[in-house]
């Protein structure tokens, strides 16, 4: 099973673009790399912390008002014994006017062993909302994926999806929130020979929110994708404490669902601690 849910909610397909995957430094102590795996543990945890909070629980977030984004670019060569290359990109571009809010995302990977790649995906996202008021918004939603490398039966080379419907907000308090949205779309794959398969989709979510305490709140986030293929369900419940500006800990449990695999539900259970001092 994925740790990463690809989650078909406007809000859930904002792509993480800050990060295009860190370059590893080696040294003969091997000190360095130690510290760096510290690190990716230490921003993981974080992240899957941080995954229980919903920026759009509340309405229309907040942003500043025009044109606004980011950008990352990494890069590494190497030569001796290997001759290999890494380069990566990544850009967010932000439109936000009044309740109408649209996002870009572009991630590009490229990777090169002595002379034969190893690595050609580009990613692409397109994220619109418009608030018509604190309960009712629309949304648009695309996104598109290509494996430059995938040249056999089974392995995807480019896989598309966009989508668009209502959303509405049928709890939203500071205790507890709950929005679902639905929609209908079009998913596109080819695979690595140039088989294409045009067909709708019709997707639904639901984010529920419910704060026990002052330091204590729950999520479940549901998302169903329908197509004439198969019926995909994922569910990520989850139970978080922020005991204090130092500690922080998250329980999930995951739960995958394909009715076109031989074993159809994959579950995952985790914990993510964040402790500082």
């Amino acid at each position: 099973m994925k740790l990463d849910l690809r989650l078909l909610g406007a809000s859930a397909l904002a792509l993480m673009i800050g990060d295009t995957g860190a370059i590893a430094q080696t040294t003969i102590t091997g000190i360095r790399d130690i510290n760096e795996n510290i690190d990716d543990l230490e921003r993981d945890a974080r992240r899957n912390v941080d995954r229980g909070n919903d920026q759009y629980r509340f309405g229309n977030p907040e942003y500043r008002e025009g044109l606004s984004g980011s950008a990352s670019l990494g890069y590494s060569g190497a030569t001796g014994n290997t001759d290999s290359s890494e380069f990566s990109l990544g850009a967010r571009l932000r439109s936000a006017s009044g309740p109408f809010v649209q996002t870009i995302g572009v991630l590009l990977e490229f990777s090169e062993t002595n002379g034969t790649k190893s690595k050609e995906e580009v990613f692409g996202v397109y994220d619109a909302n418009y608030y018509f008021n604190n309960s009712l918004y629309g949304f648009v939603l695309g996104r598109v994926s290509t494996d430059g490398l995938a040249n056999a039966l089974g392995q995807t080379a480019t896989d598309a999806f966009v989508g668009v419907g209502p959303g509405y907000r049928i709890i939203n308090t500071d205790q507890a929130s709950w929005r679902v949205q639905a929609g209908v779309g079009v998913s596109y794959l080819k695979d690595g020979l140039d088989n294409e398969t045009t067909e709708i989709g019709y997707v639904a979510s639901s984010r529920f929110y419910y704060r026990f305490g002052e330091s204590i709140f729950a999520t479940m986030d549901t998302d169903i994708l329908k197509s004439d293929s198969a019926l995909r369900v994922n569910n990520d419940l989850g139970l978080n404490f922020q005991v204090s500006d130092a500690f922080a800990t998250r329980v999930s449990y995951l739960t995958e669902y394909n009715d076109s695999r031989a074993i159809e539900t994959d579950n995952k259970l985790g914990v993510s601690l964040v402790y500082g001092f």
